[in-house]
């Protein structure tokens, strides 16, 4: 095997840091706030930390969705892009606003009728004795307050990716250093109540997301209306939602199944959540404090699928696809090396993390647990990471779909319930993850055959 061309020179590194860093950078600053927010969150129990997990498990299938609509139309922004066509991009921003719309109505409808049934989904007494009523209560009370700002975080999501799929990862960087510094302040101030400020607990939590979201959304919508002349593909792109029939009809195909497999991926995510659920309360605690943590760590190869998905979508719309497939090749090999150092990292540290939480001995016991496991299939899941975002710039949606959010859904769901029946939750977790194993082995089969090497804009 020729080592070489797995190896890129220092001119490629560079290119590709300055895509990806400061996407690491905005989700390193992101994921740490979030683990800061966990940690005060968790000073206060058990019920606490799980309300809020219950919570952000549900709201986390509404931010993958219009993540999911966003990324449907991106493909064509970077590819738009890579042409010099504003009046493309001028199309999808319009695009991700109408389906945005939809699925914010749609997310409002569902948790007004459906809130106490969804939350007491996940509410079990385990090994562990809680207070089920009070973690439903704090749930409810949380998911009122964090529904407030879907809408900004819709805009948010729909400039600032439009912004990121052109080239421009800066100001939502910016973007989002602003809001968790105002997240974390008002969380500080209102969990504990400093000072003159009350204490809230779990309800001053959902405050200082929903601010922040609002924060976020200022700052980019200030740089898009500041740049509009710059960015010439800002200008006038909602001054009608018109979409050119031809446009519509290559968007919805291409945008929605990747909106679908977001929302069965979420969906999938979420019901895996429910299955470890089953088990107690202070296994939900647990798990929150993971994920937590693990997110933080994984920020690196998550960042570096974003800037493959970038790089190789604007290859392919300039029609350069043997350099397409050259870095695709190294970044991955890239991707993998640098997951395999963090996984290491991550492990050393699985046993001090949760040392921090004010949660039963039971959840911190197994939140050491899943990092040390989930810190072991991390070079597969950087992998298949890489491969999705790769496939996805080709415009491979269907396919994209099925590797994703099926394989998850159909799959990985399926395992976790059925082992949860009768198996110890340490050998039904260890058993999802190794569900990363074969996804990995199938990203890797896709890739090889160059099925995604495409262009899919005129």
């Amino acid at each position: 095997m020729n080592i070489k061309k797995y190896i890129g020179d220092k001119a490629f590194y560079k290119s590709i840091l300055i895509i990806a860093l400061p996407i690491m950078f905005q989700n390193l600053i992101t994921n740490f706030v979030n683990l800061l927010d966990n940690l005060m969150v968790g000073a206060l129990g058990t019920e606490e930390v799980s309300a809020v997990a219950i919570v952000n498990q549900l709201v986390f299938i509404y931010n993958l969705t219009i993540f999911g609509a966003i990324s449907g139309a991106g493909i064509f922004t970077a590819q738009y892009f890579g042409k010099n066509n504003h009046d493309g991009i001028r199309y999808t921003i319009r695009f991700k606003t109408i389906v945005c719309v939809i699925i914010t109505l749609l997310a409002y409808l569902i948790f007004c009728l459906f809130s106490d049934k969804l939350i007491g989904a996940y509410l079990s007494d385990g090994s562990y004795k809680c207070d089920l009523d009070k973690a439903l209560n704090l749930a409810k009370q949380y998911l009122v307050i964090i529904m407030v700002g879907f809408v900004p975080y819709a805009v948010t999501q729909i400039y600032a990716g439009t912004l990121k799929e052109s080239g421009e990862t800066f100001v939502p960087m910016v973007a989002g250093f602003c809001a968790v510094a105002v997240n974390t302040l008002i969380n500080w101030l209102l969990i504990f109540g400093i000072g003159f400020f009350p204490s809230l607990g779990v309800r001053g939590a959902a405050i200082g997301t929903t601010v922040s979201r609002f924060a976020e959304c200022t700052v980019v919508m200030i740089y898009v209306y500041r740049t509009r002349s710059t960015h010439g593909y800002f200008k006038g792109a909602l001054n009608t939602l018109h979409i050119p029939k031809a446009e519509l009809k290559l968007f919805t195909a291409k945008g929605i199944p990747l909106l679908c497999n977001e929302c069965i991926w979420s969906v999938g995510m979420s019901l895996l959540t429910l299955a470890y659920s089953t088990y107690g309360l202070a296994i939900v605690a647990g798990q929150s404090i993971s994920s937590t943590v693990l997110n933080l760590f994984n920020i690196t190869f998550r960042s570096l699928g974003i800037a493959v998905g970038i790089i190789a979508g604007r290859r392919l719309g300039a029609g350069e696809f043997d350099e397409a497939v050259d870095e695709v090749r190294k970044l991955n090999a890239f991707s993998v090396v640098v997951s395999i150092v963090v996984g290491l990292i991550t492990f050393a540290l699985a046993d001090a993390v949760p040392l921090l939480y004010n949660v039963s001995p039971e959840a911190k016991r197994q939140a050491s647990f899943f990092i040390k496991a989930s810190a072991l299939f991390m070079p597969f899941l950087s992998y298949e990471n890489s491969a999705y975002f790769t496939l996805r710039s080709g415009g491979k949606v269907l396919i994209t779909a099925l590797f994703d959010g099926c394989f998850v859904f159909f799959v990985c769901v399926p395992v976790a319930f059925i082992f949860s029946s009768f198996a110890p939750i340490a050998f039904t977790y260890i058993g999802v993850q190794f569900m990363d194993v074969i996804k990995a082995t199938v990203g890797f089969i896709l890739l090889k055959k160059k099925i995604w090497v495409c262009r899919i804009v005129d």
